[in-house]
């Protein structure tokens, strides 16, 4: 069975094939048009050439900037505003003719890397998005687990751990609450704390390049960006125990992170130990896009359409 999956960001609609192998057989990237319809609209037609292209109908799953609830069964919390509120499955699953499966993109990168990736052959798989934002995911036998609010790993939007009295209450987060993981460990929080100290840099990776010259400033930086990193992955650890946390975005390509963090964990988790492992993605900004074909398990089949009604 072919697959398509999908990755519906701000500023692009990605989409990828692959065959029963798994292998990519098709890949287009279009500009996200802003409306529903035209969204809608976009994605239909991308997925109508993929399959004039490879003669074969497919599965289709969609990573998206949000979730489809589990109460309303529309689309909340999407930075892709126009999306919110929307019956966005269901309405594609009719312009398409089969069931549309839907999840959230940080979902989508945990699967990824836990069918083919960094947490291959691994049963608990944790994946984590350090970019803009801090998104994160859980994968477990190969199948997302979003929970029943469809919030599963949603680290990010939980305070950090353990703070200090200076963290306290420093930060606040765009989704309201003050002091979240993500406005610490994500790209923009590493610089932003930087910047607080009387540093200057556009990027995590600048930081550490500054710090590799001798830079002291940005020594310190590093050094409280690892420890607060170590302390909410411990929270995971903990609380999930995943055989496997993956990093994603452009803050997982900052080396010295897989160098530092196995020291500090076991500082945080329970018990005084951690063997999990800490990895670097394998797909790297494809993990999204190939998750979403992977929500159509192996095994699993759709009733499809045929070729010519599409």
């Amino acid at each position: 069975m072919f697959r398509i999956g999908i990755d519906l960001g701000g500023t692009k609609i990605e989409l990828v094939t692959l065959n029963s192998a798994g292998e990519e057989v098709f890949r287009r990237r279009v500009p996200t048009p802003r409306g529903y319809k035209a969204t809608l609209d976009a994605i239909a037609e991308l997925v109508r050439e993929s399959e004039r292209h490879t003669g074969q109908v497919a599965s289709i799953g969609i990573g998206i900037p949000g979730v489809v609830s589990s109460v309303s069964s529309r689309v909340k919390n999407s930075n892709a505003i126009w999306l919110n509120g929307q019956p966005m499955d269901k309405d594609l699953s009719a312009m398409l003719d089969r069931e549309v499966r839907i999840a959230n993109d940080a979902n989508c990168f945990a699967l990824s890397e836990a069918v083919d990736g960094g947490g291959a052959g691994k049963a608990v798989v944790f994946g984590v998005i350090l970019g803009t934002g801090c998104g994160g995911g859980i994968a477990i036998h190969h199948k997302v687990h979003g929970g029943g609010n469809g919030i599963g790993g949603e680290w990010g939007h939980n305070p950090l751990p353990w703070m200090t009295p200076e963290e306290f209450n420093s930060t606040q987060c765009f989704c309201g609450n003050a002091d979240c993981i993500e406005t610490f460990v994500s790209g923009t929080g590493f610089v932003r704390d930087f910047r607080a100290h009387g540093g200057e840099a556009a990027s995590g990776i600048e930081i550490v390049q500054l710090m590799e010259q001798g830079d002291n400033l940005a020594e310190a930086a590093f050094g409280r960006f690892i420890d607060r990193l170590a302390r909410a992955l411990a929270h995971v650890i903990n609380l999930l125990d995943p055989d496997v946390i993956v990093l994603g975005g452009g803050v997982s390509n900052i080396d010295l992170i897989y160098e530092f963090l196995p020291a500090l964990l076991p500082k945080y988790v329970l018990g005084g130990e951690c063997a999990t492992a800490v990895v670097k993605n394998h797909h790297g900004a494809s993990s999204g896009v190939r998750g979403a074909a992977w929500l159509w398990a192996p095994g699993e089949h759709a009733a499809l359409p045929a070729l010519s009604e599409v």
